[in-house]
């Protein structure tokens, strides 16, 4: 038999999903220009749904999202970390939805469950919970994607500490600019060295010069450490400076800021590790005291 709780439970979360959906409809709908441009624009394939027919359920979904909901739905869009990670655009507005999806439903059944253990709730909290839940699982994407790309970028630096060593080493055997870098960037088998073969090899169709493209991909995934190799490569290719000497100390500065980040990290984690140490010390000088005191306080 349904109980009352229930029938508000089913209610806030159809009340909720109503308010969503009401809220969606009346925002207006303003094109959004960077994603038109983009969409326009003949340049690499980032993670626009007119790049390539979507092939799952989620790209789907993302893909309606995008034709029929209004851009300010989406808040912010974090477009350089879902560049750096291939991550197309329209599975991450379809991922969004299926996780606040799934924190329309989730709230209902947790109430339900709460019900069926017999811990009454109040008729308000499936509402409320329903729509903070949402809230919370609609931006959980977001954060997952930001995380991701950082530690890809911790990656994509210490590659290219390596990249810069090998075109050093090529300039310095009398290799020319481009050929120095295109042959480097063909040794790795990472996914850093393959994502600068094929910008490189992109630049040499389109006639760019590599360290152009360089600086573009630079600017397009957040990379401060590429677009400084991209300006050495300049002065080499265009005014004929010996850069050995520079790619040699850009790469040990980029390994030394790499160690004492390093460092930093383990000393932060080692400061955390001595709290638990520090509470266990507590809890063992509780349980020496404990029976003394007890004493102390049975005998007055």
């Amino acid at each position: 038999m349904i109980t009352g709780l229930q029938l508000a439970l089913v209610a806030g979360g159809l009340i909720g999903l109503g308010v969503a959906l009401l809220v969606v409809r009346l925002v207006p709908a303003h094109p959004d220009l960077a994603d038109a441009l983009d969409r326009l624009a003949p340049a690499r394939p980032t993670t626009g749904p007119a790049r390539a027919a979507p092939t799952t359920a989620q790209e789907r979904v993302g893909v309606w999202a995008m034709r029929t909901l209004p851009p300010g739905l989406w808040v912010r869009t974090p477009h350089r970390e879902l560049a750096l990670l291939r991550i197309p655009l329209a599975r991450f507005y379809g991922e969004k939805l299926a996780y606040a999806a799934a924190g329309l439903v989730l709230a209902p059944m947790l109430g339900l469950f709460f019900e069926l253990i017999g811990l009454g709730l109040p008729i308000s909290v499936p509402f409320v919970a329903t729509l903070g839940l949402a809230a919370v699982m609609f931006f959980l994407p977001n954060y997952n994607a930001i995380d991701d790309a950082r530690r890809a970028r911790i990656e994509f630096q210490r590659a290219l500490g390596a990249y810069i060593e090998l075109v050093a080493l090529e300039r310095n055997s009398g290799s020319g600019a481009r050929q120095a870098m295109e042959a480097s960037a063909e040794i790795g088998d990472s996914w850093v060295f393959t994502r600068l073969a094929e910008e490189l090899s992109r630049s040499r169709w389109s006639g760019l010069p590599p360290w152009d493209a360089l600086h573009s991909l630079a600017e397009e995934l957040g990379l401060p450490q590429l677009d400084d190799f991209a300006d050495i490569m300049r002065l080499s290719g265009e005014e004929g400076a010996s850069v050995y000497a520079t790619l040699r100390a850009r790469s040990g500065a980029m390994r030394t800021a790499m160690l004492n980040d390093e460092l930093a990290e383990a000393n932060a984690v080692g400061e955390r590790m001595s709290i638990p140490g520090s509470l266990l010390g507590v809890v063992f000088m509780a349980l020496l005291i404990a029976p003394s005191l007890l004493r102390m306080f049975g005998n007055t």
